[in-house]
């Protein structure tokens, strides 16, 4: 958008132009302030930090920071065994451990004494003990053992099938649960749901230097594009960046398993940067006013971000 509106500029005034690019907004800030470039054409944000090192023209844009979400929150295997110390269930989980490998021990024990076809050497013994425990605990069923006892062996095996699917059961609902929770309470629509998340940034932008104002841990990126990556691939929870620069990506992106939340935080308004003293100023500003007053503005972001 910002390009088009310089391009209007630019044919109203018949101005000679060449572009040149920048791979960052840090990049692109150190060109204009060291007149490198005569104009830095894109959506820079006013700020008085930015202000003390090259002039802007009249604001051509009322804008300000949002959220990017994916539309499907990612749970890690990290998440997930923080979100199970949290609701309290790997102690239970560690007592379930000690007793599969007490019952691994002692069936051991006991069939090397009562069953003379068990295996005499101890690792194959522990192993055929282990998995014949690990039958009963993940699937409720016994392998085919010998009854050494009688009908009192066969209540016995039956406890311990009992045993089992209770163990299985409980591990199940206890994850289902914390995943369940995690996803509701995981779910990110304003800034105040970003403490203890990490955010997408691009380098060099007032949304990274938002995020550390704000203690809010981040990693920057050099575009949109990397960001979105990011929060594809779940490095990230959460993109925070310019309103428009979301949006637009969005509109150019129907397919994407994103969405922008939230309301509008942190006010901005992007104007175009010069270099301290610069005669282009005066004339920029005063072809932006206009470009406001005849529609010209209005049209752009509604080719840019649709009707709404």
């Amino acid at each position: 958008m910002a390009v088009d509106l310089w391009e209007y500029i630019a044919g109203e005034t018949g101005a000679e132009y060449e572009y040149k690019s920048f791979d960052t907004v840090t990049q692109l800030i150190d060109a204009v302030s060291s007149e490198q470039i005569d104009l830095a054409v894109t959506n820079l944000t006013i700020t008085e930090k930015r202000a003390g090192r090259f002039d802007f023209t009249q604001p051509w844009f009322d804008a300000g920071l949002r959220i990017m979400v994916s539309e499907t929150p990612h749970v890690g295997f990290s998440g997930l065994v923080e979100g199970l110390r949290d609701a309290g269930y790997l102690k239970p989980y560690a007592w379930l451990a000690l007793i599969i490998v007490v019952s691994t021990l002692g069936m051991t024990l006991f069939d090397r004494r009562f069953d003379k076809g068990f295996p005499q050497k101890w690792t194959d013994g522990v192993a055929e003990s282990f998995y014949s425990v690990m039958s009963v605990v993940t699937s409720g069923k016994a392998p085919s053992r010998k009854n050494l006892f009688g009908w009192v062996g066969r209540i016995w095996q039956a406890l311990w099938l009992v045993c089992g699917i209770a163990v299985m059961a409980y591990v199940t609902s206890s994850v289902t649960s914390v995943m369940t929770s995690l996803s509701l309470t995981g779910t990110i629509n304003s800034v105040s749901d970003l403490a203890g998340k990490t955010v997408a940034v691009a380098e060099g932008s007032s949304a990274e230097e938002f995020a550390h104002d704000s203690i809010i841990t981040s990693i920057s990126t050099r575009n949109i594009n990397a960001s979105v990556e990011a929060l594809e691939n779940g490095w990230v929870e959460a993109i925070i960046g310019d309103a428009p620069v979301l949006e637009y990506y969005l509109h150019r992106n129907p397919q994407a398993e994103l969405k922008v939340v939230g309301p509008i935080f942190q006010p901005e308004k992007y104007g175009f940067g010069l270099p301290h003293g610069s005669p282009l100023r005066r004339e920029m500003t005063i072809e932006v006013v206009g470009a406001h007053e005849n529609g010209v503005i209005d049209d752009l972001r509604t080719q840019y971000f649709g009707d709404n």
